[in-house]
């Protein structure tokens, strides 16, 4: 069990980055690599958001060199240090999954005005 920490109230982020499915976001990670540490940006779209309160997690997608990839992020997390919302997007779903069947250009997501 102390391999696992459990998350109590005092780890939650003061403030929580506002985006929704849909939009684009660039999220910055802590990584540590051996003694280092450095800041990694992984930028797609918000698939999906999921649970509620100190579980909460999202779900980004991009494409890279032809490989869709997926990466699902605890907002609460010490190692996600920003997120920044690139561009909104308008989107009339939930889960955006039906963008994993899609390449190219049908796998965007119309820009919110």
């Amino acid at each position: 069990m102390d391999a696992m920490k459990i998350m109590t109230e005092g780890m939650l982020k003061a403030e929580k980055p506002q985006f929704e499915v849909g939009d684009t976001v660039r999220v910055d990670v802590r990584i540590k690599e051996g003694e280092r540490e450095r800041i990694q940006a992984f930028e797609g779209t918000v698939i999906a958001k999921k649970h509620g309160g100190i579980q909460e997690t999202f779900t980004v997608r991009r494409s890279s060199y032809g490989v869709g990839v997926e990466r699902v992020f605890p907002i609460n997390s010490p190692f996600v240090e920003k997120v920044t919302v690139v561009r909104r997007g308008k989107v009339r779903r939930a889960k955006l999954f039906y963008l994993r069947s899609r390449t190219g250009k049908a796998a965007k997501v119309k820009s919110r005005v």
